[in-house]
Order: structure tokens, then sequence, then C-alpha cells
């Protein structure tokens, strides 16, 4: 076998996520379908499997009409709406999805996907959007702001996350091949799982944002209001400095987060797309306090021309080039802790030194485009390949081992 040229990419693959359900579009699912188009335009049949599916039967969905294997999650009440609501059945029910038949299995991974069973025979290749944040480093977080955790059941939810910790390391040494997302999710798989993951970034949208339109003054804060978000340190921060803030999005914070806004803050709610692009491509600076694994949001912002004030840790530390830190072409200001003040402080800094008049949006803009969809199918098709190549040969070498097999005489 040696010396022989490694197999191109199996025609027909298995390609495993979550959950597809209209409730849950984000970036885990722009990965998913870039990496369905990425197989299509290498000539490879992508077959889909998931959890729970309620889009192949929505019209206009891009899966809309597509066959794609379901979980026994997707015949239990309200398990397609409300899939992580069987949160403590969701690491076997992974485990029921079929792909044995897939010489190349892909999953992409922010939960349970991962643990898809597969043979020593076949390659398993993992995108990882992140280690299970609520198991692990942000456990404690979770449980301060989760209602059943503080009606009483904060013992039960404890020893669940203590199980699905568990699982989480054994599924995450299962996978042949870890990607990772950012430098910061390599950082909590090495930590979590004990494993090696490449990086490759998520593909970013960022033609669909114009960096060259009239700015005004009012900043902007979008994502999901939910806790770890922590959109409650910029409400404050904005409380305690007077100025115009605007928040998109919806969730279980809402309620609190109206609450806690003072009079220059304004919760807009869930908006259009059309209308989270024209907020990005107008607003002064956009504003995120979130420890994220990646952050697409902030990258949106920056295609969109707008400077970013973040959260100096995490995914923004592989996409944001801070002004205060003296990087060249600088395309925001990062703020050291979790904390109101240092949000206020960031926020101020900006302000002071009227820092949108030196970050202009074209420079801003030219940062976002290195995390093109484009860019992404590049790097993952290389590692693809390259892991193809590897196991290939691993499964070459098996082959050639000299095997003694016992003789039946008549």
């Amino acid at each position: 076998m040696a010396g022989k040229a490694p197999e191109d990419l199996p025609k027909r693959i298995a390609l495993v996520h979550e959950w597809f359900t209209p409730r849950a579009v984000g970036g885990a699912e722009q990965v998913v379908q870039s990496i369905d188009a990425l197989l299509l335009r290498l000539g490879c049949q992508s077959d889909l499997a998931a959890l729970v599916d309620g889009e192949s039967l929505r019209p206009g969905s891009w899966l809309e009409g597509r066959a794609i294997q379901t979980s026994p999650i997707q015949h239990l009440p309200w398990g397609v709406s409300h899939v992580q609501q069987y949160l403590p059945l969701l690491p076997l029910a992974i485990e029921q999805l079929d792909v044995g038949d897939y010489p190349l299995v892909i999953s992409s991974s922010h939960l349970v996907a991962k643990g898809v069973l597969t043979s020593p025979d076949q390659l398993h290749v993992s995108y990882v959007h992140t280690p299970v944040r609520y198991a692990w480093d942000q456990m404690h977080a979770y449980l301060r702001r989760s209602a059943l955790a503080q009606s009483g059941l904060g013992p039960l939810i404890r020893w669940q996350l203590h199980v699905l910790r568990q699982w989480d390391q054994l599924s995450g040494a299962r996978v042949n091949h870890l990607l990772a997302n950012s430098r910061f999710t390599a950082r909590r798989i090495a930590c979590f799982w004990g494993r090696e993951a490449e990086v490759v970034h998520p593909p970013v949208k960022v033609d669909r944002f114009r960096w060259d339109q009239p700015r005004n003054d009012v900043y902007l804060c979008v994502c999901r209001l939910v806790p770890y978000k922590r959109v409650d340190l910029v409400i404050e921060a904005f409380n305690q400095l007077r100025l115009p803030l605007l928040v998109v999005g919806d969730g279980p914070e809402w309620a609190f987060l109206e609450e806690l806004a003072g009079p220059t803050v304004q919760l807009l709610g869930r908006q259009t797309q059309a209308q989270v692009e024209a907020l990005m491509e107008s607003c002064r600076a956009f504003v995120y306090a979130a420890l994220e694994d990646f952050g697409i949001a902030p990258v949106e912002a920056m295609a969109a021309g707008a400077p970013v004030i973040g959260l100096g840790r995490g995914g923004l530390l592989d996409t944001v080039r801070c002004a205060a830190a003296g990087r060249r072409y600088p395309t925001g200001v990062l703020f050291p802790e979790q904390t109101v003040a240092s949000v206020a402080q960031a926020v101020a800094w900006f302000e002071e030194r009227q820092l949108w008049q030196q970050l202009t949006p074209e420079v801003v803009r030219l940062c976002a485009e290195q995390f093109r969809p484009e860019a992404f199918a590049s790097r993952f098709e290389t590692a693809l390949r390259q892991a193809w190549q590897q196991h290939q040969q691993a499964c070459a070498v098996a082959a050639s081992d000299p095997v003694e097999l016992l003789e039946f005489r008549s």
C-alpha cells in the first residue's frame, strides 16, 4: 500500500447536527448549511441526521424537501419545538442515529451531535461550536439565573449536569478529528476533553451588509436575551453614562431587562434581518458583553462598518483588534472584565477620544472580510481532505498487518 495515492472523499457522507427547527437559526446552522453546500460542490451527497427536524416540511427553508434521519425525540410531545426540555435524554437519543453505512461522518456540535456512534473503520470529523457551556465552566452562572434551580430542583439539576459532563468527555474522546470555531473553543476542548483541535473560523455572510452608510450617535446591542449574554451589564453601563442604546433580541431575560432599562435604553425585541442590517450599518458602535466561543454578531457588525466594544476574552480575541492595545488597523475596544464598571469605562473612553472618527468603517469592514464563507469553505475542505488522507493511510497500514487465520480442514 505504500506510495498509493489517497482516495478522494467518499460520495456519500453523513452530516449530523443537533436539531433543525425554526426556533434555532444561528451561527451553528449557518455552518451546517455551508458544509452541505461545500460537499455538493465537491460532488458528494450529504445525508442529514439530527435529533429533530422541523425544517424539511417548512416552505422556504433551505432544507425543504430534504430527507432527514431523526431520533425518537421527534415523536415525543413538543419534541420538535422544545427539544431542549428533553436534555437528560439527548445523549441517549443522539446515539440512536444510525450512520454505520457512511465511511465519513461530519458532525456540527454544540451539545450532543459529536456523540453519534461510529466504528474504527469510519472517519468522524466534528466541528465543535462549544463544549456544553452550562455543564462546564459556566455551570454556576447558569444555576444562579435558572428558575428551576431556584425552585428546589437545584440538587437534581446539578446531578444531571454531572452526568452530562461525564458523557460529554467520553463522547469527545470518540471523535477522530476535532475542529474548533476559535482558539478559545480549542482551549476549552483541551481543558475539558484532553484533546487537540484545529481552528477553523465559522462563515459570516459579510456581503449582507453595507459599510458606507451614514452613521448616527446610537449604540447597538444585538443578541438573544439569555443570561450568559450579560445584556444586563450593557444596560446598566448605559444607564450610568446616559448614552443612547438600542437592544435587539428576545428571550427569557426580556422582562428583567425591560425593568432594568433607563430612559436612554430602548428594547426593540425581535427585528427582521433587514432591520438588523440597517441598525448595524448606522450605529456608532456595537456593544457586546458576552463571553463567546466565537461570536458571529460582532463580526457582522464589523462587516457593516461598526466598531465593536466587547469583552476581551473568548472568541472576540480572534476577531476584534483593540485600539487600546496598539493593534494595527484597530476595529474596536476590548474591556477586560465582565462588570458594569468595565463596560462603562470602555464606552466612556471610546466617547472621549471620539474613536468612531478614527476607526473608519472601510478598515473595520476589511477585517471582517477574512471570515467570509469562501474562506471557511477553503479551510474546511483542506482540513477535511487531510483528515481523510490520514484515515485512509491508517486503514491501509491496518490492512497490511499480517493476520493469522485459523484453517479448517475437511
